[in-house]
C-alpha cells in the first residue's frame, strides 16, 4: 500500500502495516524554478510532519498493546507455573497436553521477540524521517530569500494576488519563449536552405556565362584568323593582278590556298558542299559566306567585328 509516497507491507504475524521505505520524489531541478521547488519542499515537510505524527501515535499505541501483551504473557506464565506445580502429576500423565502448552509458551515468547524487533525497526525509521525532515527544513531556510522575494513581488503587484499565479505566469512566459526559440531555429534553417539554393543558382549561371565567353573568344579568334587570311590573300590577289608576268604561277598557288581554306571551312561547318575542287570562285563564295556568318554572329553578341 502507498500512502504519501511511503510504502507499507502487512506483517502476517501481527496483522499490522509496517513501513518499508519512502519513495524519494523525482529530481526536477532542471524543469522547476527555485520558487516551485521551494513550494514543493514546503509541501514535503508538511507531509513528513503529518506522517511522523501519525507514525508516533501508531508507535505509541503499539507500545501500549505490546506492554499489555507482555503483562498478559507474564500472568499466563505465572498461571502456567502454578498450574505446573499443582498439576505436575497430572501433566506427567498427559505428555501431549504438556507439549502443546510448552509450544504455545515458546510461540508467545517468539512473538514477543518479534515485537521487540518491530519496535527497533520503527525507531530506526522514525530517526530516518526526522533526519529527512531536518534536511528539508535546511533547504527551506536556504531558499527563504526566494520565497520572501515572491511574497514581496506579489504584494506590490496589482495583477497577481497569489504566488502560484505569479509562478504560473512565469512558466507560461518560459514556455512561450521556448516556442519562439523553436520557431526562430526553424526559420533560420529555412533561410540557410534558401541561401544555399541561391549560391548554387549563381554558380550555375556563372559557369554558363564563362562557357559562353569561352565560346565567343574561340569564335573571335577564328574570325580574326579568317580575316587576316582573307586580307593576306586579297593582297596577293591584287599583287597578281598588278603583276601580269607572275599571274599564271600565282594563280595556281592561289587555287591551292583557296582550296585549303575552303576545306577548312567545310571541316569547321561539318557540312558537305557541292562546289567542285576545280571551281576556285565557288570556293571563295563559300568562304565569303562563312565569313559573313561569323560577322553576323558577332554582331548579335554585341562584340566588335
Amino acid at each position: 500500500e502507498k500512502r504519501s509516497n511511503v510504502f507499507y507491507c502487512i506483517c502476517r504475524s501481527c496483522n499490522v502495516l509496517v513501513p518499508v521505505c519512502r519513495k524519494m520524489p523525482p529530481r526536477e531541478d532542471d524543469q522547476l524554478t527555485t520558487a516551485t521547488r521551494l513550494l514543493q519542499q514546503r509541501r514535503e515537510v508538511a507531509e513528513v510532519e503529518q506522517t511522523l505524527a501519525t507514525r508516533k501515535e501508531d508507535f505509541q499505541m503499539r507500545l501500549e498493546r505490546l506492554q499489555q501483551r507482555r503483562e498478559e504473557l507474564g500472568q499466563k506464565e505465572e498461571m502456567l507455573k502454578e498450574a505446573l506445580l499443582k498439576f505436575d502429576k497430572f501433566l506427567k500423565e498427559n505428555d501431549s497436553k504438556q507439549s502443546r502448552a510448552v509450544r504455545k509458551a515458546r510461540a508467545e515468547r517468539n512473538m514477543a521477540r518479534q515485537k521487540d524487533r518491530e519496535i527497533k525497526q520503527l525507531s530506526q525509521e522514525i530517526a530516518a524521517l526526522q533526519a529527512w525532515r531536518e534536511r528539508l527544513e535546511g533547504k527551506v531556510k536556504e531558499n527563504a530569500i526566494y520565497w520572501a522575494y515572491l511574497v514581496s513581488a506579489t504584494d506590490k503587484s496589482e495583477k497577481f494576488q497569489e504566488i502560484r499565479e505569479l509562478i504560473g505566469r512565469f512558466d507560461t512566459m518560459l514556455s512561450t519563449r521556448e516556442q519562439l526559440l523553436q520557431r526562430e531555429s526553424e526559420g533560420q534553417g529555412r533561410l540557410e536552405e534558401e541561401k544555399q539554393r541561391l549560391r548554387r543558382f549563381v554558380k550555375e549561371r556563372s559557369d554558363l556565362i564563362l562557357q559562353h565567353n569561352n565560346q565567343l573568344a574561340t569564335l573571335q579568334t577564328q574570325l580574326d584568323q579568317a580575316r587576316a587570311l582573307a586580307l593576306k590573300w586579297e593582297s596577293k590577289w591584287n599583287h597578281i593582278q598588278a603583276t601580269a608576268a607572275k599571274k599564271t604561277l600565282l594563280l595556281g598557288q592561289i587555287k591551292v590556298v583557296i582550296l585549303n581554306l575552303f576545306q577548312m571551312v567545310n571541316k569547321h561547318t561539318q557540312q558537305d558542299s557541292d562546289v567542285s575542287i576545280e571551281d576556285p570562285e565557288g570556293q571563295l563564295d563559300r568562304i565569303q559566306l562563312f565569313t559573313q556568318d561569323l560577322s553576323d554572329i558577332l554582331s548579335e553578341l554585341n562584340l566588335p567585328a
